[in-house]
């Protein structure tokens, strides 16, 4: 009989992941040939860092078998990279590309959990028996984590397959805490709901609240919109994983007072989400600079589809006449338990508008219902006179009647960029 060897260690493991941080493409394709032809079932990611910035202090790579760093790139070093990146507990294996064999035997030991492999070594066997150890490294130290339950609980729910690092907010009905996911290899925001009485229903309510976010943001399918990542409950707990805004809020960012034709860019900018939005069937319904969001290269996301309404679903977890909402960015409509169609969702950008150009709200009084009523009752404000040029455009958006308010995004979309061009032509200060 002839004896059968033993698989390959790398054969036993789970499918092998790797980040790749480079930004020669033809070095990425060389590196994801070379992994493919060996392991087909590989994957690898790609992250530019001179696109897309440091790695997030928290982020430890715990999804990736390991992580495959450039020697240097224009205004960084892999080496100081390395060296950050593997003094942090429990990251993962760490594969530094050196430039040449030459240069690699001037390299001493740099530090545990660090392997440096020469660029001229991607196509030699001893770059395989590298990244086969790190993912047999990476395969023990997951099952070592695995051990310890409470680094992924969140509050009263144990989540299996994501580590918390932190609560980030804490309100009536859930918490909202920073956490890594080991599969999708990145920072996520993962949002529990309080078993506030311990009661299937309020259990079951929880549930299909997260669970229409979940369908409508999938419906909608837009870069302009939150990436939902997963759900689920556990331990009693109904849970909402999405994407992670390190850039923050808009209204972190107002703080800080924006420039005017920035202001202008980004009011035009969540005009466009709002169209791609409105286009899937769904209204928003908490328009708010607390749900725009900022993505590490700028662009902005729209958040928070709790409160929404999808016409393509028969739920809607809403009652009819209820007041529900943020008082300062309610349309009329809204805030007296009326039908509301896309065009309350222009009024509350028009309020985001007056509130980055006039550095204040539009309406302000001591209490949610005297709010309400003055965006009924009192005139609409006036801009700095400075900005006088868009104060038709502001009319429309703040109209008490729908009827005389802009008929759709686009429509808003492109009056908006036509300002911004008299803006520019006009060269009113940035």
């Amino acid at each position: 009989m002839t004896a059968v060897a033993p698989a390959p260690l790398a054969s036993r493991l789970s499918p092998m992941r790797l980040l790749l941080i480079e930004i020669d493409a033809r070095r990425c394709a060389q590196i994801q040939h070379r992994v493919v032809s060996w392991r087909p079932e590989a994957e690898l990611v790609v992250r530019n860092p001179m696109l897309q910035g440091q790695l997030a202090p928290e982020f430890l790579a715990q999804g990736f078998d390991a992580v495959l760093l450039a020697h240097e790139w224009p205004g960084g070093s892999g080496l100081a990279w390395a060296k950050e990146l593997a003094g942090r507990a429990g990251f993962a294996p760490i594969v530094l590309l050196s430039e040449s064999a030459a240069d690699l035997a001037a390299h001493p030991p740099v530090a545990p959990g660090i392997h440096i492999v020469a660029r001229d070594e991607i196509d030699q066997d001893r770059f395989l028996q590298v990244l086969d150890a790190a993912q047999h490294r990476q395969s023990v130290a997951r099952a070592v984590a695995s051990a310890g339950r409470d680094a992924q609980r969140f509050g009263g729910a144990f989540i299996r397959g994501y580590r918390c690092i932190r609560r980030l907010a804490a309100g009536p009905v859930s918490d909202l805490y920073l956490a890594e996911s080991a599969l999708a290899g990145t920072l996520v925001a993962l949002k529990v709901a309080r078993d506030l009485h311990h009661e299937q229903a309020e259990l079951d309510d929880s549930f299909r609240r997260f669970l229409q976010e979940y369908e409508i943001v999938q419906r909608i399918r837009s870069p302009r919109v939150v990436r939902l990542y997963d759900l689920g409950v556990s331990d009693e707990h109904a849970w909402l994983v999405m994407e992670y805004f390190r850039g923050g809020d808009l209204r972190r960012r107002m703080r800080a007072r924006i420039a005017s034709r920035k202001a202008l860019r980004l009011t035009i900018a969540i005009a466009r989400a709002l169209e791609e939005v409105h286009a899937a069937g769904v209204l928003h319904r908490d328009l708010k600079p607390g749900n725009v969001m900022f993505r590490d290269d700028d662009d902005i996301a729209l958040i928070d589809f709790g409160l929404s309404k999808d016409a393509g679903l028969d739920l809607d977890l809403t009652d009819r006449g209820l007041i529900f909402g943020t008082p300062h960015y309610m349309s009329p409509e809204q805030g007296h338990g009326e039908p509301i169609d896309a065009r309350s969702d222009l009024y509350s950008l028009g309020v985001i508008l007056f509130e980055l150009l006039a550095h204040d709200k539009p309406y302000r009084a001591n209490n949610p219902m005297a709010i309400i009523y003055k965006h009924r009752k009192e005139p609409v404000p006036r801009l700095p006179e400075r900005y006088e040029s868009l104060q038709p455009i502001l009319d429309r958006l703040l109209a008490k009647s729908p009827a005389d308010r802009f008929a759709t995004a686009t429509e808003t979309a492109v009056a908006l960029e036509g300002a911004l061009e008299g803006w520019e032509a006009q060269a009113v200060p940035a």
